[in-house]
């Protein structure tokens, strides 16, 4: 007698920790740039270079990558943009990791300074979280039938799973070539450009996935000429196209994410490029989207639950196991608003230039009904002042946020990885201080619910005791008492459920207390 096993793909974080760290340096202003007024804006981003694992931690070597605005009174007024890195080298605590692993490590800024030492120097102080995973795919044996010569009764009962099916990382490119107006100057030097995807959107279909979404991009330049100009573009570039993946099909639930790669050697996503007519005027974007792929199938398996012997002594070997179900696959959004007052030292904001924003979530906690959010929105807006010493300034703002990402029926065991993204933000000026903040965030996820159970594994058949034999009636009439079912009278008198069925003529399996039952054995 063995059972007949299916195999169930599943996958699962193994192991997890979280790491701060706090990294500060000083940085001199290389000797062919002017001395440093006043600083304007700032922004970082972490990249990893190298992951290490080992056994019950992993090494992690990266740098912080920083860009620097600021104003110069030297020789006249204008911006100067300054690049950094800051290198660092953490071991990370993570039980039950191996050497052998394939650890993931992102790392995000909670908190970047930058602070004037003297017109030569600055201080570059950040505070950084890293995230660290080991997500691995495995799989579970459900066990679906039986076969062999010995009679036994087994009942299942049926599991509505998500497995996973596809696990995958690919890349996409995006290149592209941006024209200036033509009441805009040429560019002479590009100081600050910034570029962020927004609405991506990913359908699964036979053989691929289809992708759409659009790249925004903001450049502040200095234009050519004896006063060399600043200005601001900015532009939205829709983008579209097909990943291969190998294995999917439309109908699969599907968690994909982009994020932009790190350009290789530090190289910029935007470059200088001339026009037809040799003036620099043409923008060139390149850019390399890294594709996340993982997709579920959603299959009921019936799965057996119970065994007993009818002519054998059967005992079951289990362990115990989660098997995961789908939930939902939901979105949501909220507004915030919020009137901030920036600090332009009493000279007035002229004219805001630019504005971004993105999503802290600092908390989640599942909850009957949904993922109860909670966390802050950093605004970072760059705007133009009415003082000719200190034409640039800057402010950062934090608005916190709570919400609750609704899911139909879940519970607090439940779990699912929200993700959060600044779909829509304005900024407008209320008076030469104050501003309006609004923002509209989404958030998505998928959830699951995790099913314990005690999996069969095993059946181990053995002779009937004979003083057990001795002790079966042949005949007897059963009396039904609170918490009896067919399934537990058959296993106590080692009788087949149908047999039960036959012989007492029921059209259900409801029993009622104080029914009577006639137990024939052999029948």
């Amino acid at each position: 007698m063995e059972l007949v096993k299916k195999n169930i793909h599943m996958d699962r974080i193994r192991s997890e920790a979280v790491s701060q760290i706090t990294l500060e340096d000083d940085l001199n202003v290389p000797d062919q740039k002017p001395d440093v007024s006043s600083l304007n804006f700032e922004n970082g981003a972490i990249i990893i270079d190298e992951i290490r694992p080992g056994t019950d931690q992993v090494n992690v070597r990266g740098r912080l990558s920083f860009d620097i605005l600021y104003h110069t009174e030297e020789g006249g007024s204008s911006l100067i943009s300054l690049q950094g890195k800051i290198p660092f080298e953490e071991k990370i605590n993570m039980q039950g990791v191996r050497s052998t692993d394939d650890v993931m490590v992102e790392g995000q800024i909670e908190d970047l300074s930058v602070n004037i030492i003297n017109s030569r120097k600055l201080n570059i102080q950040a505070v950084v979280t890293l995230n660290s995973w080991v997500e691995e795919l495995y799989d579970e044996e459900a066990p679906i039938g039986m076969y062999g010569e010995d009679a036994v009764e087994y009942r299942k009962a049926p599991f509505p799973l998500a497995q996973i099916a596809i696990n995958k990382k690919d890349i996409f490119r995006v290149k592209e070539e941006l024209s200036l107006p033509s009441n805009y100057p040429n560019i002479f030097q590009i100081l600050w450009s910034s570029v962020s995807l927004e609405d991506m959107d990913f359908r699964v279909l036979d053989e691929k996935i289809s992708l759409s979404g659009e790249v925004r991009v903001f450049v502040l330049y200095e234009g050519e000429g004896e006063e060399h100009p600043v200005r601001t573009f900015e532009q939205t570039i829709p983008i579209s196209g097909i990943v291969e993946c190998h294995g999917c099909r439309e109908g699969m639930v599907a968690d994909i994410r982009a994020t932009l790669a790190p350009q290789e050697h530090g190289q910029p996503y935007l470059t200088v490029r001339p026009d037809f007519d040799g003036e620099e005027r043409n923008i060139g974007v390149d850019l390399v989207l890294n594709i996340l792929m993982k997709m579920y199938e959603e299959e009921s398996i019936d799965i057996i639950t119970d065994i007993y012997g009818v002519t054998k002594e059967v005992e079951t070997v289990t362990s115990p196991c989660t098997l995961r179900r789908l939930l939902a696959r939901v979105g949501g959004k909220t507004r915030v608003n919020e009137r901030v007052r920036a600090r332009s030292g009493g000279s007035g904001i002229l004219q805001l230039l630019h504005s971004e924003g993105r999503v802290s979530i600092e908390d989640q906690q599942a909850v009957e009904g949904g993922i109860q959010l909670s966390g802050s929105v950093w605004i970072h807006v760059l705007y133009i002042t009415g003082n000719d010493e200190a034409p640039y300034g800057s402010f950062q703002t934090q608005i916190p946020f709570q919400y609750t990402l609704e899911v139909a029926d879940m519970a607090p065991e439940d779990m699912g990885m929200v993700r959060g993204e600044v779909e829509q933000l304005q900024v407008t000026m209320l008076d030469g201080e104050e501003m309006d903040v609004k923002a509209i965030l989404a958030f998505s996820t998928i959830a699951f619910r995790n099913v314990p159970m005690h999996m069969i594994r095993d059946v181990q058949i053995s002779d009937l005791d004979t003083a057990v034999l001795a002790s079966l009636p042949g005949m007897a009439v059963y009396v039904v008492r609170p918490g009896d079912n067919l399934w537990n009278i058959g296993r106590k008198y080692y009788v087949p459920v149908d047999t039960l069925r036959s012989v007492n003529r029921l059209d259900s399996d409801e029993l009622k207390v104080g029914q009577k039952l006639l137990i024939v054995k052999g029948a």
